[in-house]
C-alpha cells in the first residue's frame, strides 16, 4: 500500500520530459517545408516551433493556455481546425489538460468557447456554415476525446489512492475496536477464572482451617495447616487485585452462575417470550465439559440468543448441541424476522461477535457467524472436549475494509469509463443530426434571385454588390465546373433549392466583378 503514498502532483508529473514532448509535437510542423503548403500556411506551420515550446512549458500550470496555443494557428490555416501541422499537438495537449485539470468545468467552458467562436468565423470569413461542422467534428475527435482519456487516468489514480487511504484508516479504526473488544473479553475470562479459582481457594482455606484446629494433630502440623490457610487467603486476595486491574471501569466482568447451564439459559429465554428449540445430547451438559469449553459454549448460546432477540424479534430460534470426535459443536440459527413482527433495532457494530470469537479462540475452538441465503443468521462453533485446540475449519468470507473501498473506487472508475465511452458517440450523433438538419435547410439560404442576378453589373466592386447577394454562398461549385481563370476567385449561388445549376460570380484581384455565368452539373 505504500506505493499509493505519493502525492497527486508527483503521480501526475510522471510524463515524458519537456524536450521529448516538444520534439513529439513539433514533428509534423517540421515536415511542412517538404510538403505542398506555401504562403501563409507555411509560415503559420513554421511558427509552431516557438508556440509549441511555450505550450510545453505551460502544460503543468496552465494546461488550457497550452491547449489554446495550437488551436489558434490551426484556425488561421483552416476553419475546420484540422491541420496536419497541429493535429498531434491538439491531441497531446488535450490529453495533458485532462490529466492536469482537477475539475472538468473549465475545460468544458473552453471547448464551448471554441465551438461558439467557430460559428461566426465560418459565417463571416468562409461565407458558409459547413466548415463549422467540420470544426466541431475535429474538436470532438482530436481534442475532447484525448481530454476524456486524460481525465479518466487522473480520476482512476485519485480514486484508487483515496480508496486505499480510506481503507487503511478504516482498518486501523476497526482493529482498534476489535482490540478493545478482545481486551474486554479477556477481562471477562479473567473474572470467570477469579470466580472459579477463588471458590477453590476458599474451599482450600476452609479445609486448612479445619486441620488447624484438629486436636488429633500436633502443634507443628497445626502450624503448617495455619500457614496453608493464610497462604490460600493471601492468594485469593492477590487474585482479586489482579483481576480488578484487568476489568474496565464502565463494566464489571460477568460471572457465570455455578448452576447455570444451557438448558436453564434457554428456559430463561423462553420465559422472556422467545421461541427457542433446544436439541442437546445427554453428554453435552456444561458441567461435563472442561471449564473453558463450558464457559465458551455458554457464551455462544447466550450471545446468539441476545442477537436474535435484538435483530430478529419474533423469529423462532433453534439451538443444537452435539458431540463428534473429541469436540462439541453448537449451532444457533434463526430465520429472517417475520414481516408482521416488531421493527428490529439498528444493527450494532458487531463487537459482540468479535468478543465471542476471541472467547472461542482462547478456548481452542473456531467460530463462524454470518447471514444465510434465506435471510436469517447462523452462529456455529466447535470446541474441544479434551483441552486440545482445534484447527480453524471455517473461512471468514467477510471482506475487509480495504476490499470494500477498492470495490467502491472501481465502481466509480467504471462509471467514469462508461461516460467516456458513451459521451463522444452521443455528441457525434447529435452533430450528425444537426448537420443533416442544416443540409436540408441551408440551400434556401444560398439562393440568388434572378432579378438580382440580372442587376449585377460587370466592373462593380464586391462591397457594392454585397446588399444584392445572399449572406451564404455554396461551399463548392456543381460537379464538373471548370476552374476559374488565373487570378480570378469565384463564388457560387443556388438558382433554386435542390437545383443542379448555380450562378458563378468571378472577381479579379482588385475585388471587382469580372464575369458572371450559369454553370451546370456535369456527370463525370
Amino acid at each position: 500500500m505504500t506505493r499509493w503514498k505519493r502525492p497527486a502532483a508527483r503521480q501526475l508529473r510522471a510524463h515524458a520530459p519537456a524536450p521529448a514532448l516538444w520534439l513529439l509535437v513539433c514533428g509534423p510542423p517540421a515536415l511542412a517545408p517538404f510538403s505542398s503548403v506555401h504562403g501563409t500556411e507555411l509560415w503559420v506551420s513554421l511558427a509552431a516551433f516557438p508556440l509549441l515550446g511555450v505550450g510545453v512549458l505551460l502544460r503543468g500550470r496552465r494546461p488550457l493556455v497550452a491547449l489554446a496555443l495550437p488551436i489558434a494557428p490551426s484556425l488561421v490555416i483552416s476553419l475546420d481546425l484540422f491541420t496536419p501541422a497541429y493535429c498531434v499537438a491538439l491531441a497531446v495537449f488535450g490529453y495533458l489538460a485532462g490529466v492536469r485539470l482537477p475539475r472538468a468545468r473549465p475545460a468544458l467552458w473552453f471547448f464551448s468557447a471554441v465551438a461558439a467562436c467557430g460559428l461566426p468565423l465560418a459565417a463571416v470569413v468562409g461565407r458558409t456554415v459547413w466548415p463549422w461542422f467540420s470544426l466541431l467534428l475535429t474538436l470532438l475527435l482530436n481534442v475532447v476525446l484525448p481530454w476524456l482519456l486524460g481525465r479518466y487516468r487522473r480520476q482512476y489514480a485519485e480514486l484508487a489512492r483515496t480508496g486505499w487511504q480510506l481503507a487503511e484508516r478504516m482498518e486501523r479504526e476497526q482493529q482498534a475496536v476489535a482490540d478493545r473488544t478482545r481486551l474486554r473479553e479477556r477481562a471477562r475470562i479473567a473474572g470467570d477464572m477469579h470466580d472459579s479459582l477463588g471458590h477453590d481457594l476458599a474451599l482450600l482455606a476452609l479445609r486448612a482451617g479445619a486441620l488447624e484446629v484438629d486436636p488429633g494433630l500436633d502443634a507443628e502440623r497445626q502450624a503448617a495447616a495455619g500457614e496453608l490457610r493464610a497462604a490460600a487467603g493471601a492468594a485469593t486476595e492477590r487474585l482479586r487485585e489482579i483481576i480488578g486491574v484487568l476489568r474496565t471501569d464502565d463494566e464489571s466482568a460477568p460471572r457465570l452462575p455455578a448452576d447455570e447451564s444451557v438448558a436453564r439459559l434457554v428456559d430463561r429465554a423462553r420465559a422472556s417470550g422467545m421461541t427457542v428449540t433446544l436439541e442437546q445430547a445427554d453428554d453435552t451438559a456444561t458441567p461435563a465439559l472442561p471449564a473453558m469449553t463450558g464457559h465458551a459454549l455458554h457464551r455462544v448460546v447466550q450471545e446468539s440468543l441476545t442477537n436474535a432477540a435484538k435483530h430478529a424479534p419474533g423469529a423462532a430460534v433453534r439451538v443444537r448441541i452435539g458431540r463428534a470426535a473429541g469436540q462439541v459443536e453448537v449451532t444457533v440459527a434463526n430465520p429472517a424476522r417475520p414481516a408482521a413482527g416488531p421493527a428490529a433495532d439498528p444493527v450494532s457494530g458487531g463487537s459482540g461477535l468479535v468478543g465471542l470469537d476471541e472467547r472461542v479462540r482462547l478456548a481452542g475452538g473456531a467460530l463462524r457467524a454470518g447471514p444465510t441465503p434465506e435471510g436469517g443468521f447462523t452462529v456455529s462453533a466447535r470446541l474441544p472436549t479434551a483441552g486440545e485446540p482445534l484447527p480453524e475449519f471455517y473461512e471468514r468470507p467477510q471482506p475487509t475494509a480495504a476490499a470494500r473501498e477498492l470495490a467502491y473506487a472501481r465502481q466509480r472508475v467504471q462509471r467514469r469509463l462508461r461516460q467516456m465511452v458513451t459521451v463522444p458517440p452521443a455528441l457525434l450523433a447529435a452533430l450528425t443530426v444537426l448537420s443533416g438538419v442544416f443540409h436540408l435547410v441551408s440551400p434556401s439560404w444560398t439562393v440568388l434571385e434572378r432579378e438580382r442576378y440580372t442587376a449585377l453589373r460587370l466592373g462593380t466592386e464586391h462591397s457594392r454588390l454585397a446588399p444584392l447577394l445572399p449572406f451564404f454562398a455554396l461551399d463548392a461549385p456543381p460537379d464538373g465546373t471548370p476552374p476559374p481563370p488565373h487570378g480570378w476567385t469565384c463564388e457560387y449561388y443556388s438558382i433554386r433549392p435542390g437545383s443542379d445549376s448555380a450562378y458563378a460570380l468571378c472577381f479579379t484581384e482588385d475585388d471587382r466583378l469580372a464575369g458572371k455565368s450559369v454553370v451546370h452539373r456535369r456527370d463525370r
